[in-house]
């Protein structure tokens, strides 16, 4: 947030009427403030950076490619910035593309202006509105184990899984810690060991492992 407390918001529409629409609804609220926008692809990762935004509202679809990609470009270049995708289509496989490339959030158009309002609000403080029955299934793989698990989940501890299947919700250290109790000094230290353990260099890979079991159990 800016100096006065205030969310910053990225607009990525290739449609004028909608990011329009958008931009008033949020412009709108006094602890909302659209700090800038972009019709394609290639825009928002030249913009997004330099106004580093809080929160940056992706169009799935794009002209020149699409928001995922974007997200996930952003996300490895400046992971502090949250972003939520926004799309007219209601697609299993773009929400899981979308958790994979570190979306907070996934939303379609049709959403009422209120919601989109909490949306943005929940994605800025550090929640996550991935949808509740794609995260059962991820986590309903995590925990089935036995013969189902692969090679990097039996190295596991059983701390180390529960704080793995929080990373894929989303959820911060320090919201990790909250929920189990923990130091968040102690998660970060679990964190570390777990993605070595995994072979990974970032939390980022986590989740888009526990994602892709989700994938993996859906089809299944």
């Amino acid at each position: 947030m800016n100096e006065n407390g205030r969310i910053r918001v990225f607009l990525l529409d290739d449609h004028e009427v909608v990011r329009r629409g958008v931009h008033d609804l949020l412009s709108g609220e006094a602890d909302i403030e659209v700090v800038g926008e972009a019709g394609t692809a290639a825009e928002a990762l030249a913009r997004i950076p330099a106004v580093a935004p809080d929160v940056a509202i992706l169009d799935v679809r794009l002209p020149d490619g699409n928001g995922v990609e974007v997200c996930r470009e952003v996300r490895s270049q400046r992971p502090e910035i949250r972003c939520l995708m926004l799309t007219s289509f209601s697609d299993d496989e773009a929400l899981f593309d979308s958790i994979m490339a570190g979306a907070s959030g996934y939303v379609l158009k049709a959403i009422r202006g209120t919601d989109l309002l909490s949306a943005v609000r929940d994605v800025a403080a550090g929640k996550s509105l991935l949808d509740p029955v794609a995260t059962s299934r991820v986590l309903q793989r995590l925990r089935e184990g036995g013969e189902k698990e692969d090679e990097k989940l039996a190295q596991l501890t059983k701390q180390e899984r529960r704080i793995l299947e929080l990373i894929g919700e989303g959820m911060t250290n320090r919201q990790i810690g909250g929920e189990l109790h923990l130091a968040e000094k102690t998660v970060k230290n679990y964190v570390s060991s777990l993605l070595a353990k995994m072979g990974m260099a970032r939390r980022t890979q986590a989740a888009a492992y526990v994602a892709r079991l989700g994938v993996e159990q859906q089809h299944h």
